[in-house]
């Protein structure tokens, strides 16, 4: 098995970590996870990290609650290609279609209604800071991904 690159993160050292990803029924993936409020070295080191695990794993995201980190952090990569690194300090949904489309996904917390391919307006942080405006882009996978963490 051919290892994968690690993504570029500025400022990063370039020692990662695999993370231990908890399954469902585990009752530490319904704590309700904390906002990040210091965006510094720490935070770095835990998504260059979540990146990592994501990518070794099945799957296009990872939440940091799957890895028994209660902070809103979501890491999401749905590229062929697999680089082309998306991170979430913070999300929020500013506004969601009510279009549901029931969806199979390979998420610990098992399938479960989404709204699938549905339009939304999310808003999230990025590492050097909070959000301060809506993410306009055509997310079509990314506020999939908002959407179930």
């Amino acid at each position: 098995m051919k290892r994968r690159r690690s993504p570029h993160i500025p400022g990063r050292r370039p020692r990662l970590s695999q993370l231990a990803i908890i399954e469902y029924p585990d009752p530490r993936l319904k704590r309700v996870a904390r906002p990040v409020t210091a965006f510094d070295e720490r935070l770095r080191r835990l998504v260059a990290d979540m990146a990592e695990t994501m990518y070794s794993a099945p799957g296009v995201g990872l939440a940091a609650t799957q890895v028994d980190v209660h902070e809103r952090i979501i890491v999401i990569d749905v590229s062929e290609t697999k680089d082309a690194l998306h991170v979430f300090i913070n999300p929020e949904l500013l506004w969601a279609s009510e279009e549901f489309a029931l969806c199979e996904e390979g998420c610990p917390i098992g399938a479960r209604r989404l709204r699938h391919g549905a339009p939304a307006l999310p808003r999230a942080g990025t590492l050097d800071g909070p959000a301060r405006t809506p993410i306009r882009a055509r997310l079509r996978g990314h506020a999939r991904g908002v959407r179930a963490a």
